[in-house]
């Protein structure tokens, strides 16, 4: 087992579970004003929620219809950086014009903030970035995580359904909700989605920022029922009538053949 050409077995990927359309939209509905972009680039995106916090203005191509995702706000020992999105790649995503729409009304109601934090992981010399923040608390400060799941995140899910109310004399932190209702299951319905329509699986691993299309099958190719039927339906139509007119137009008895 030490010899050079053994290499241990890899763990098959954990099969990612998605949200039905319907509970989405649910959540985004009676999550607060300002924060009801978070879920709409969730689900009509893909992305991450740090790269949501670091979303810019200035990120945002309404001609071509394009997120420039380059950056994510992350917590470290309760302090917040800004950082190369997840495996330090930036990457371009399809924007929908019903995403590019509810961010011009967010820009209108909401507008953006000057943000300066700290960039990548803690040290003592960390250079700072500044740049303006999308989505921001109301006091004008960047977004933590683990405050914004606590105080607006499960309020949502109770308020749609998704988790049961907050019990009676239990504190916010004390709330619980599974790891599958977390924001991520957002971005695994957006994969579910595009998938579901035929979407191609190269072009999604792209706008999801995967390494590989392997990646994106690995974890979501249950959501491709009709997987084959594409094919299948081109063989049938070459093997079948269209197979018979051919065969029957180079027949040696034919006229043409």
């Amino acid at each position: 087992m030490r010899a050079k050409s053994v290499r241990w077995p890899k763990a098959p990927r954990e099969r990612r579970e998605a949200w039905s359309l319907e509970t989405a939209l649910r959540v985004r509905d009676v999550i607060s004003p300002r924060n009801r972009i978070a879920v709409v680039l969730g689900l009509g995106c893909g992305l991450r929620q740090g790269e949501v916090f670091g979303l810019s203005p200035e990120d945002i191509d309404y001609a071509k219809g394009m997120l420039h995702v380059r950056r994510q706000v992350q917590a470290i020992s309760g302090r917040l950086y800004s950082a190369l999105p997840k495996g330090a790649k930036t990457r371009t995503v399809d924007m929908p014009s019903s995403v590019a729409e509810e961010l011009n009304r967010h820009v209108e109601k909401f507008p953006p903030v000057e943000a300066e934090l700290p960039w990548g992981r803690p040290g003592t010399d960390r250079p700072r970035r500044k740049f303006s923040l999308l989505l921001a608390t109301r006091f004008g400060n960047a977004t933590a995580v683990n405050t914004w799941n606590t105080y607006t995140w499960k309020p949502a899910l109770a308020k749609a359904g998704v988790i049961s109310p907050l019990p009676e004399g239990a504190k916010r932190w004390q709330w619980e909700a599974a790891p599958k209702d977390g924001f991520h299951v957002l971005r695994h319905t957006y994969a579910s989605v595009m998938l579901e329509a035929g979407e191609s699986v190269v072009t999604l691993a792209r706008w999801l920022g995967h390494s590989s299309p392997t990646v994106t099958l690995g974890y979501y190719a249950h959501f491709m029922p009709e997987a084959g039927s594409k094919g299948r339906a081109v063989l049938d139509g070459l093997l079948g009538k269209q197979g018979d007119q051919y065969a029957s137009r180079n027949s040696p008895d034919s006229p043409q053949g």
